[in-house]
């Protein structure tokens, strides 16, 4: 049937997909044409409801209805890994902010802690020369 190997082929994009290592314009622009192609093909079916049945009927399946069910299947999984890959990004690019935003924090510690005892330590220098200088 046909169908099936519709099918095969959009599970394994679903995969390649998933695989694939990060979001790119190109990536964007792919999804948003589907989404476009998902809204015309909605308003077409609507407009012309025998049309669903006709195409199911075309690439081997009972009713309408059934192949709505597996195109919605199809996207569903599309989404979720989308919405997986974003979540993933998201973490990392969280991390790193978390990471580096530390780096900072410990580097301005010691800054601080550096001014506030360099006036210290020439305080405790002048004393000792003034008390070696009392000495002598």
């Amino acid at each position: 049937m046909w169908i099936q190997a519709i099918l095969i082929v959009a599970m394994l994009a679903v995969a390649f997909y998933l695989l694939r290592a990060r979001e790119s314009a190109r990536h964007l622009a792919i999804r948003r044409g589907l989404v476009l192609l998902a809204v015309v093909a909605a308003v077409v079916v609507i407009i012309l409801p025998g049309l669903l049945s006709l195409l199911a009927h075309a690439v081997g399946i009972g009713r309408g209805t059934d192949l709505l069910l597996y195109a919605f299947i199809v996207a569903a999984l599309f989404y979720v890994v989308t919405d997986y890959k974003r979540s993933v990004q998201t973490n990392r690019a969280n991390t790193q902010l978390a990471r580096e935003l530390t780096l900072v924090e410990a580097r301005l510690a010691d800054a601080i802690a550096a001014l506030g005892e360099a006036p210290a330590v020439q305080k405790r220098a002048s004393t000792a020369r003034s008390t070696g200088a009392q000495r002598k």
